[in-house]
């Protein structure tokens, strides 16, 4: 049996609404796309979602908007997927790396209040593999501190805290659409916020800074949206709240199960949030579990189960290093990089696939 760690749910639908767009001819942004964006700003409860080619140039282009600059500093996890730290970059602002909660994986609010510094600018909480950030301390140390808080909810669609859904919290939200997450559009980003000038600067920025046609007012960029992938976006919003439920069904299985097996913990899953499971992560102790989380990883392989190790620390990274960023100190990031790996969780999987993975992983722990 091979199982897959991800598996698009797209169909039919999808199809269908693709082809109808390459008939139209019109393929660059258009209605399609405009119609994405209203659907998903009310999905989510903002005024305002402005869609992008990919959540990297969003996130990108939201900082930009928010006017970061060289000498700001912006604090982010190291335990995030690279482009979080990139997008700060990006704009010549100087990313910070806050250490993590052992239990969700999320940004420290503890510790980021120590990195604060008279430079600060921003801080970026990342929703770690759909579970949502201890978001009311952090909103607090921002209005304490003055400071922007731009959501990375690029895993999280449909997440909550305390009954609100991630991307409505700060000054603006970045979801994303590879085909991991649970909804896809191929590539795809889009910007949630309540602001209506900081959604027209994003709008001039995606296109060229262009505020009619050939009348450029700012320097801008081409990161604009294609209408082939609004139109599966479209169709594919309409799946999310089946593919969360079906989700949640596979999460609470596997953690029913696994729960009981020496030296494996399950994700944890704090009482006030919504985690939608983009990824199941699990912590592997090698001295309870006689077993190191990559020899485990190896006889899951070996048995056609997928798994991967989400994410490698951005400090850790050849490139970060090279730029000054090699004596880092994030205790616990490491620790848990070097005990976590993520499981096979979508929507796809059958009751046979699961009980595979539940009778293969007592295999390899006693």
């Amino acid at each position: 049996m091979e199982i897959s760690l991800a598996s698009p749910n797209i169909g039919e639908e999808e199809a269908r609404a693709v082809y109808d767009v390459v008939k139209t001819g019109w393929l660059n942004e258009g209605r399609k796309v405009e119609s994405f964006e209203n659907n998903f700003a009310e999905f989510i409860g903002t005024k305002y979602a402005i869609a992008f080619f990919n959540g990297t140039v969003a996130l990108h282009s939201v900082l930009a908007a928010l006017n970061l600059k060289p000498g700001d500093e912006v604090i982010v996890p190291s335990f995030t997927f690279i482009s979080t730290a990139n997008s700060v970059i990006f704009t010549g602002a100087k990313p910070v790396f806050a250490d993590i909660d052992e239990k969700t994986f999320n940004i420290s609010p503890d510790d980021v209040n120590e990195k604060i510094s008279d430079r600060t600018r921003a801080i970026i909480p990342v929703h770690y593999g759909g579970q949502a950030a201890d978001m009311k301390p952090l909103c607090e140390i921002a209005d304490d501190r003055n400071l922007l808080v731009v959501e990375d909810a690029a895993e999280a669609h449909g997440a909550t805290y305390q009954d609100q859904k991630v991307g409505t919290f700060g000054n603006a939200g970045m979801f994303s659409f590879t085909p991991t997450k649970n909804i896809t559009t191929g590539e795809g980003g889009i910007i949630t916020t309540n602001d209506e000038k900081l959604s027209e600067r994003l709008r001039l920025l995606k296109n060229h800074g262009s505020s009619s046609p050939y009348h450029h007012i700012i320097l801008g960029y081409n990161y604009r949206m294609t209408e082939m992938q609004a139109a599966i976006g479209i169709e594919q919003l309409k799946k999310l709240t089946m593919i969360i439920d079906l989700k949640q069904k596979n999460q609470e299985y596997l953690t029913k199960k696994l729960s009981s097996i020496h030296g494996l913990t399950p994700p944890f899953v704090p009482a006030d949030r919504k985690h939608v499971y983009m990824l199941y992560t699990i912590k592997i102790d090698e001295k309870e579990s006689g077993i190191s989380r990559d020899a485990f990883m190896q006889k899951l392989e070996q048995k056609g189960i997928m798994t991967k190790i989400y994410f490698p620390p951005v400090h850790m990274q050849p490139y970060y290093k090279e730029i000054g960023y090699s004596n880092q100190k994030l205790p616990v990031t490491e620790k848990i990089f070097n005990s976590v790996c993520s499981l096979p969780c979508h929507s796809k999987l059958t009751k046979s696939e699961l009980d595979y993975m539940v009778t293969v992983i007592k295999g390899i722990i006693q």
